[in-house]
């Protein structure tokens, strides 16, 4: 917990709730009668509502981005070292508004709500949610919240997809796309990656098919396994070099299987054990698919630039060298495409030895890059 609250931080935050009574008509067929979103807001909003920012969250984020909700919280928001007065999303310029989305296991509308139908919770029978259906609902988050269009959307890995489908789907409602860490679709082996992560949850004998809230239980084995498999991608080889290399926990061999020997083996058991206490495996499960079936240029051929034809936005894009993940190239096929539609477009590419993870990390290039672009904005919004 922290002793006080940094001076550079938005300090203690409360989330809110929006109820949504109108019906959502998702991509799969199916409809939600009604739902809730939650969400946080730091900073002040205009009078012409002109300096919104909409945060998108990764598979494993949330609606705390930065902050803490209490003294006693061990952490602040996931996204602490980006958002907040100086920071590159500086709160003292801009309204901020980062949301949990639907399917999400935090307070929004998902698996582990109650059924209307039923009395119990969704589980399995929660339906599958796309991006595109995440752009619907915060499209209507912004109309509650006052907000005809957003200075940015912003958004890393899975919130930078989230930010691309918006620049498409409604072009008129930003003026800026921020795109770190992402890709416009994912490659086979990072499917491959996501079903391995399902098969180890489908498996583990307290899944139950999903109803796993009726039997009192849940499939911690399988989640702690996805979260390791997961964790292992989201690092580079020097970064887990660096941090672990081959080093030992007790300074010698113990020749058995149960006992984590290697300082790697134990950090991601930890890991693993503390995603279980935090999350809901239904919900990694959805966020897993919405991941896969990100194409937007699936409807075009697979061309890129005919999917990004509509976007009016001007565009940041962001990657990282070390990124296995989603690598620089994915991030340049985005630039490419966006500059085929003589879109204004800037490209950073980081070098950094963090990996996948390296964009919720303090790194100074990729802080001066961030900063510069979100000063531009600024500009534009005060002039």
């Amino acid at each position: 917990m922290p002793e006080s609250i940094p001076e550079n931080s938005v300090g203690l935050v409360k989330p809110q709730t929006a109820h949504f009574a109108q019906p959502l008509a998702l991509d799969c067929g199916r409809t939600l009668a009604a739902y809730d979103l939650i969400y946080e807001t730091y900073g002040k909003l205009n009078a012409d509502s002109s300096n919104a920012l909409l945060i998108c969250h990764a598979l494993s984020g949330d609606h705390h981005a930065a902050g803490y909700h209490s003294m006693l919280d061990r952490k602040p928001g996931w996204w602490e070292n980006y958002i907040g007065p100086g920071k590159p999303i500086d709160t003292n310029q801009f309204f901020v508004v980062s949301l949990n989305n639907l399917g999400g296991c935090k307070g929004s509308t998902g698996p582990t709500s109650l059924d209307p139908k039923t009395g119990k919770a969704y589980g399995p029978d929660f339906p599958i949610i796309t991006v595109r259906d995440w752009v619907e609902s915060q499209v209507l988050l912004g109309e509650r919240l006052g907000i005809k269009q957003w200075a940015a959307v912003i958004g890393g890995s899975l919130g930078g997809m989230q930010s691309l489908q918006w620049s498409i789907q409604y072009p008129d409602k930003l003026r800026h796309c921020v795109v770190i860490a992402a890709a416009s679709k994912l490659s086979a082996q990072n499917i491959a990656f996501n079903e391995v992560a399902r098969q180890a949850m489908l498996r583990d004998p307290e899944f139950h098919e999903g109803r796993y809230y009726e039997h009192n239980t849940v499939p911690k084995r399988g989640l702690m396994l996805a979260r390791m498999l997961g964790h292992i991608t989201y690092l580079s080889d020097d970064a887990m070099r660096a941090k672990f290399g081959r080093e030992l926990r007790e300074g010698k061999l113990n020749f058995g299987f149960d006992a984590a020997e290697f300082q790697v083996e134990s950090y991601l058991r930890y890991q693993g054990e503390s995603f279980v206490d935090r999350f809901d495996a239904n919900t990694y499960l959805l966020m897993t698919k919405a991941l896969d079936y990100f194409d937007p240029a699936s409807d075009y051929e697979d061309d890129l630039a005919k999917a990004l034809a509509p976007a009016k936005a001007q565009f940041l894009v962001c990657s990282f060298t070390s990124d296995w993940r989603f690598a620089p190239a994915r991030s340049r096929e985005i630039v490419h495409a966006l500059q085929q539609n003589r879109l204004a477009v800037s490209y950073a590419e980081i070098e950094a030895h963090q990996g996948h993870d390296a964009f919720l990390i303090k790194i100074p290039h990729y802080i001066a890059a961030f900063s510069a672009y979100m000063q531009r904005i600024a500009k534009e919004i005060n002039a």
